[in-house]
């Protein structure tokens, strides 16, 4: 997998990072919307985004939502709801900001493989034997993206950054 030491991830395409330090860059506390703000917003976005000089929109609450659904509810509910409301920012914003989803847990819960670039998603008791395919739903395993974020070079990667999901 691609990494990236650039800011880029701040303030255009979409991101999930697992690392306070990064989302501390971006945002304050205040500033982040709930996951049911994201989704009720979508196709009447606003014109004013809460974070980062108003270049950026973190949302909290994908992980806990996720834990809540058996598998292929989530499965299903992150390729429609979710994947829908990404594509509409994107489409709104045309692709000049920077849509973040905060994942406390990600870090232990995003699972990679090197050798196709694939990315899933390990799911919560009693599933934890269960992994999305979280890469495949969302951007198609599309291999030139995501790319793991550092905020420093040796640093454990902060999140996965994609500049444009189709």
């Amino acid at each position: 997998m691609k990494h990236t030491l650039d800011t880029v991830w701040q303030r255009r395409g979409t991101s999930w990072i697992w690392d306070e330090e990064a989302r501390n860059q971006v945002c304050v506390a205040k500033e982040v919307w709930s996951l049911r703000q994201f989704l009720q917003s979508a196709g009447n976005w606003p014109d004013d985004l809460p974070s980062n000089g108003n270049d950026t929109l973190v949302v909290a609450g994908l992980e806990g939502s996720l834990d809540l659904l058996v598998p292929g509810d989530a499965e299903a509910w992150l390729g429609e709801t979710v994947k829908d409301a990404i594509l509409s920012f994107q489409a709104h914003y045309e692709s000049e900001a920077a849509l973040i989803f905060w994942l406390p847990s990600g870090y232990g819960r995003i699972k990679f493989h090197p050798a196709t670039d694939s990315v899933e998603w390990r799911c919560a008791a009693p599933h934890t034997d269960s992994l999305l395919a979280f890469g495949r739903i969302l951007w198609g395993e599309a291999n030139e993206y995501p790319q793991e974020i550092l905020l420093r070079d040796g640093a454990k990667p902060a999140g996965l950054f994609h500049l444009r999901i189709t």
